[in-house]
């Protein structure tokens, strides 16, 4: 870890950035507040911004407009100063195709300033840690997408500075690996790191964040710990399985309209037609068994009903009225980051 001890009690202070690719807003006003030695998660389907709000931050891109700091440092004017604060996901590790695992980490570990010893036995240590021991004197060109990927984020950890930015970073792995990444996350938090970490995984972002920001086309739609943003959706949330998938709509229709009368506020009901189930947050669980009678009095049979806390995918489709999976700019913003950076 590095000995820099920042003043500043904020790891990130980003205020109304904004990028611009042609007329597409990739970034559009998009504020973090990041406490040191937090996971903040940044939650939201592909195309939403995500990791073109990280390459500002990360120096990578120039903000069109807004303002950010890491540890106190402006992004904008001291970028050198700030890239020697952060480490990045989501370059490649290799420096060459032909050369093995162990080679690679030690050459980039040669470049960060670590002796040759040091180089060798933290390419070793990496390289166990991330499951990747027995290709250790495996070519690169060899690998598998999953063992690239563990490897790529093996040489972002070569030197742990102070603030991580880890964008989707368990993307490709198996459930093996991903739990050891999620380990290792908590492992460089209880160190002192910070992180920010964006994700498309809802349960991610419930395991890890210390708090959350919700982004979508571009802006923060929601911010908060993962309680508070389930909070924000309803106490409870209701699931009603209908019998007769011919009946989903009415029972949509009746199931917020009784809701929204009791609570005195719109309550929007969503629906997953291939499953003909129906979820809507509840305010109050003793409404239940009146809503069940009325569906009943209006010929709607249910064939399952569960009422659990809300979960975080219940909460973005709440937020956006699509899944944390899809996105209307996905695809767009992607590649005009690819083509920026």
């Amino acid at each position: 870890m590095t000995s820099y001890t920042p003043s500043n009690s904020l790891a990130i202070e980003a205020d109304g950035l904004v990028k611009v690719f042609g007329e597409q807003r990739a970034v559009d006003g998009v504020s973090l507040t990041v406490p040191q030695g937090a996971v903040y998660g940044v939650l939201g389907p592909n195309g939403a911004g995500k990791t073109t709000t990280i390459r500002m931050l990360a120096t990578l891109l120039r903000p069109d407009g807004g303002s950010a700091r890491i540890f106190g440092r402006d992004v904008v004017a001291e970028p050198t100063a700030v890239r020697s604060l952060i480490g990045v996901t989501g370059q490649y590790a290799s420096v060459d195709e032909k050369l093995s695992a162990t080679e690679n980490l030690i050459i980039f570990s040669r470049l960060l300033g670590l002796s040759r010893s040091a180089s060798r036995r933290k390419a070793a240590e990496l390289l166990e840690e991330f499951g990747l021991t027995e290709a250790a004197n495996k070519a690169l060109e060899n690998f598998s997408g999953g063992m690239r990927r563990r490897l790529d984020l093996a040489a972002s950890l070569i030197a742990t500075p102070p603030l991580l930015f880890l964008d989707e970073p368990t993307t490709g792995l198996d459930p093996r690996t991903r739990a050891q990444m999620w380990e290792t996350i908590r492992r460089l938090v209880r160190e002192g790191a910070t992180v920010l970490l964006t994700t498309q995984y809802l349960d991610e972002a419930d395991q890890l964040a210390d708090r959350i920001a919700v982004i979508d086309r571009g802006k923060v739609i929601a911010d908060g710990t993962s309680d508070e943003l389930k909070a924000s959706v309803g106490l409870s949330a209701l699931q009603l399985t209908v019998a007769d998938p011919s009946t989903l709509e009415p029972a949509r229709a009746l199931v917020s309209e009784f809701l929204s009368r009791a609570a005195g506020r719109l309550i929007e009901a969503t629906v997953s037609p291939e499953a003909g189930r129906i979820t809507v947050p509840l305010d109050d669980p003793s409404l239940t068994a009146d809503l069940l009678i009325r569906l009943r009095d209006n010929d709607i049979r249910i064939e399952e009903i569960n009422v659990s806390k809300p979960s975080l995918d219940e909460v973005f489709f709440s937020l956006t009225g699509h899944g944390a999976e899809s996105g209307d700019s996905e695809g767009a913003t992607t590649d005009s980051e690819r083509s920026a950076a």
